[in-house]
């Protein structure tokens, strides 16, 4: 076999060693980079579905506390007629048209009064919606609809489904006399789950949201084909463990999800339904970014190690003696140690071949410092540059912490734009992003010093700020500059828009201590301030006394 010559023997070995640098260099690169992406985007899932698992929640406690009222003023309205009585039905339907069908039994259990007079005279008394509310409030699971499949208006030909809700109600002396009967139509619930995913849409691809019944673990919302069946998958198990988290798993279609998964209780009280709410990503489309990521520095790091092995074998001619002391720096520098490579003055092949292997450090370390910029673009919102939902979990969690450690409060203010969809239908999508760049440079020239501020989807922001010492009055005074600056008329090409600005606030820890509980407070605050007519400022506190 012919030898080879010193030059080519030394830079194939050369060309092997670079080679082997870069792949493992690169290799733990995208192991880190992978890991954190992961950890990102099953956290963005999970909150998702505490987001929506939270509106479910959040509309059932509105309907089960307007029955429940209705059922405490019943006893003032007995000596009423009928017709009266059907009237008042008739005009809480219309308020609320999710409602179906709403119906007041007497103590056996008969129909006695209902809207548009369904089922007046009928005997409820072996139906749950009576039963069940003999003595206690009752909110039943979603069900078909039997004895009103036929009565009601269908016209989308899809079988009715309803939640059910009842409530008790006494006369003067304690005694029971009847109930009050709700069916609530299921259609709802789509419109939450739209409500949820369009600011994920946006951004996101192929998210599908999953409810399941509480005990059967059966499809109650969701994809067509999966309506009505059980998922017998480790996320609706973990989910019973814990409040939400994500997992990465097989399903029953053979493909692997990224499933974000939450359950039990949120923060709306009402008696009954504790339903579980997966949201779930292809593994391919949760993690393309990682993989993109990961052939990036791959392809960098063998680019890298083809120019250098070629230098290598250029000048290997003459490193014979040096290039063991280099290979030995280089075997140091992979478990940690400083690079310094070896500076033979005079010997001109030597001092390049040095050069260029601090060269590839170099490059590779830019790399790793790409990476961070395109971590820190995943928590910017595009369109606005303002942080996202990700970067305001961890400015809380950082935050928090920070008062907690000095004894400080912090305020969670939930603002929402009035009038924004108008504009944005009126003058179009384009025009509507332009105005919410706009917003979004009036609130940071009226952010305080220390305060944080995101964009969470939509025309939903939270500002996080350090308000020890401030006082409720201060407080509310910032609120009312926010509201007063975002009030005035902002000028895009498409037109002249004229919005509003409504806000709930939750202090930590007075309030809560926990992120997702401070904010739905905040939002549950934000709730009154647009039912009291909008533009104006409501605190946790005042609403959580009532």
């Amino acid at each position: 076999m012919k030898s080879l010559s010193l030059r080519n023997y030394w830079g194939l070995i050369f060309a092997v060693f670079i080679l082997l640098f870069a792949a493992v260099l690169s290799v733990l690169v995208s192991e880190v980079s992978t890991k954190r992406l992961e950890e990102e985007r099953g956290n963005a899932l999970s909150s998702a579905a505490f987001q929506m698992k939270d509106r479910l929640d959040q509309y059932m406690w509105g309907r089960y506390s307007e029955i429940k009222t209705f059922g405490e003023i019943e006893e003032l309205a007995l000596t009423t007629s009928i017709e009266e009585k059907r009237a008042t039905l008739e005009m809480l339907q219309d308020q609320v048209p999710a409602f179906s069908w709403i119906g007041i039994t007497d103590s056996a259990g008969v129909v006695t009064a209902s809207t548009n007079e369904l089922l007046e005279g009928m005997d409820l008394s072996d139906r749950p919606v009576y039963s069940e509310a003999r003595q206690a409030d009752y909110v039943g699971d979603v069900h078909e609809a039997l004895l009103l499949a036929d009565l009601l208006p269908n016209p989308g030909g899809h079988e009715l489904e309803f939640v059910d809700i009842s409530v008790p109600f006494f006369y003067s002396d304690g005694s029971f006399g009847g109930v009050v009967a709700a069916h609530l139509s299921w259609d709802w619930a789509q419109e939450v789950m739209q409500f949820v995913l369009r600011p994920l849409n946006r951004s996101e691809n192929e998210l599908e949201v999953f409810v399941l019944s509480p005990g059967d673990n059966r499809v109650i919302l969701g994809p067509e084909q999966f309506l009505g069946k059980p998922l017998p998958i480790d996320s609706y198990t973990l989910s019973q463990g814990k409040r939400a988290g994500w997992v990465l798993e097989q399903w029953p279609d053979g493909n692997s999800y990224l499933t974000g998964f939450t359950g039990g209780r949120t923060n709306w009280e009402y008696p009954g339904l504790e339903w579980t709410v997966l949201v779930r990503q292809p593994e391919e489309t949760a993690f393309a970014a990682a993989r993109d990521l990961s052939r990036i520095i791959m392809l960098s790091g063998l680019a890298s190690a083809v120019l250098f092995a070629l230098a290598g074998w250029l000048v290997a001619g003459r490193i014979s003696r040096p290039l063991n002391e280099i290979s030995n720096k280089a075997k140091a520098f992979r478990k940690g140690s400083q690079l310094v490579l070896p500076k033979n003055t005079g010997v001109r092949e030597i001092e390049d071949l040095s050069n260029s292997l601090e060269s590839l450090v170099m490059t590779l370390g830019t790399t790793e410092s790409d990476l961070v910029r395109m971590q820190d673009l995943a928590q910017r919102d595009p369109l606005t540059g303002l942080p996202n939902r990700i970067a305001l979990e961890e400015a809380a969690d950082r935050m928090m912490k920070r008062a907690h450690t000095d004894g400080e409060q912090l305020a969670f203010f939930y603002l929402d734009l009035d009038g924004f969809k108008k504009a944005n239908d009126t003058l179009g999508h384009l025009a509507g992003d332009h105005v919410l760049q706009k917003v979004a440079e009036r609130l940071m020239a009226e952010l305080p010093e220390e305060a944080f501020i995101s964009r969470i989807g939509g025309d939903e922001f939270v500002l996080l700020f350090p308000c020890e010492g401030m006082g409720e009055l201060p407080t509310r005074q910032l609120a009312q500059r926010l509201i007063d600056r975002l009030s005035k008329p902002i000028t895009v090409e498409a037109g002249r828009v004229q919005l509003g600005c409504s806000i709930g606030i939750a202090i930590y820890p007075d309030n809560a201590e926990n992120l997702y509980t401070l904010l739905s407070y905040a939002d549950a605050a934000l709730y009154v301030s647009k039912e009291n007519g909008k533009s104006q400022t409501t605190f946790y506190r005042d609403i959580a006394s009532e």
